[in-house]
């Protein structure tokens, strides 16, 4: 098996951004049930910007990294320029693509921060 990159391992033991955002105006669920990893991502988005980014999740240690890694990068983040957080951007927060086999644990937090972006409302 593959070591973690430290960045995955401090990102999973601290998380930035875990709990829910109760002021939320996006939101959006991910599973995978193949592996069983469940997510919740809400963002709070204010004058077109994203002002808050949170995560639950009941996963494994990428996926979690993952939605740490993300949440914070998508704060201050122009909505229209969140097109720029995808799968290269991840790879190189997290210091390298996940090990073989792994790639849907990672990309679980990036399509559900997708969607979660893509449902807020116009005009926020």
């Amino acid at each position: 098996m593959t070591a973690f990159r430290a960045v995955v391992i401090e990102h999973f033991r601290r998380p930035r951004n875990r709990g829910p955002l109760d002021n939320a105006n996006g939101s959006a669920d991910g599973a995978n049930p193949l592996c069983g990893d469940r997510i919740r991502v809400q963002v709070l988005a204010r004058d077109g910007a994203i002002v808050d980014a949170r995560f639950t999740a009941d996963a494994c240690a990428l996926c979690i990294a993952s939605a740490s890694v993300l949440t914070d990068g998508a704060r201050g983040m122009r909505l229209n320029e969140t097109s720029g957080l995808d799968a290269r951007w991840l790879a190189a927060a997290l210091e390298g693509a996940p090990p073989s086999g792994r790639s849907k644990c990672v990309a679980l937090p990036l399509d559900t921060l997708h969607r979660a972006i893509a449902s807020v409302p116009a005009g926020a």
